[in-house]
């Protein structure tokens, strides 16, 4: 079976691919501790040690507002090395597939973005994302970009847990309501990643480029926490503005992905997000207690 490398597998999306993909070949996960993103010689060397017929950079740099402080460390891992994993992949003759995100855009439209609306981040971690994406197409690889956004599951440092754990914690919890976007279960990505692979590495390189992956629907920070604690007896959830929430970094008011170019070159569509909440909430953190597949 040919060999899989998944980056930042020790994350909540890379966990799941890990789990996801092992049906296809050998799967072979680094987390940050194995593989620092920062540093391109042990990418180089990493790389040419497994020798994979498919690799999958789901490790990122992601403390959107630390990035403000950061913005080396945040550009080299999110903008330097998905170019040199395309680089590789290149040599190599392999096929990379990348994820990004929705904070490429600034926010200001007003109906879901496809894959060609101008991107224009409003933060260093959106630019050094925005960078990896414009890396991967330059180095002329097989590869295929995928974006989404507002990713969540039942392990890791994400929205859901911690409205679960304020829950807990607090009477009372402020959420912002004048954000807009579509949140994803990192488990539907990884399902639909590994259903994608299924076809064969040169069919899916075929139909290599820029796509958005999101469940269906859209809703507010504030809707998705009503929606996290609705069984929540004790929790009383209070929406807020941006305004009364500053953080350092500049979120885009709105960011819904458009996903016809997905659905139409891979011919299905994930769930609407309500659908994949309630299966995330009834399932086990463990992907290997979840079903694989689609």
């Amino acid at each position: 079976m040919a060999a899989i490398l998944v980056t930042g597998a020790a994350g909540q999306l890379g966990c799941e691919l890990v789990h996801a993909l092992a049906p296809l070949g050998e799967v072979v996960g680094v987390d940050r501790a194995q593989l620092d993103l920062a540093d391109p010689g042990a990418i180089v060397a990493t790389v040419r040690r497994v020798k994979p017929a498919l690799i999958v950079n789901a490790g990122a740099y992601t403390s959107v507002d630390l990035a403000e402080k950061e913005p080396a460390l945040a550009e080299a891992v999110n903008g330097v090395a998905p170019g040199v994993l395309a680089e590789e992949a290149k040599r190599a003759g392999a096929l990379l597939v990348h994820w990004s995100t929705d904070y490429v855009f600034d926010g200001a439209a007003g109906a879901p973005y496809d894959e060609d609306a101008p991107a224009r981040p409003l933060s260093s971690y959106g630019r050094s994302k925005l960078a990896g994406e414009r890396a991967v197409a330059a180095s002329g690889a097989r590869a295929l970009v995928f974006r989404t956004s507002w990713v969540y599951g039942r392990r890791g440092r994400n929205f859901l847990l911690t409205m679960q754990r304020l829950a807990a914690e607090r009477p009372e919890i402020r959420v912002v309501d004048d954000q807009t976007g579509v949140p994803n279960w990192c488990r539907d990505l990884a399902r639909a990643t590994a259903r994608l692979a299924s076809h064969g590495l040169p069919w899916l390189a075929e139909r290599g480029g820029l796509y958005h992956m999101s469940a269906r629907g859209s809703t507010t920070w504030y809707g998705f926490a009503r929606a996290i604690l609705a069984g929540v007896a004790s929790a009383r959830v209070v929406p807020i503005t941006s305004a009364e929430y500053p953080t350092p970094a500049r979120r885009p008011a709105y960011g819904v992905l458009g996903t016809a170019r997905f659905e139409r070159t891979f011919g299905f569509a994930l769930p609407d997000w309500h659908t994949s909440l309630a299966e995330c909430l009834a399932s086990d953190p463990d992907p290997a207690m979840g079903a694989v597949g689609g």
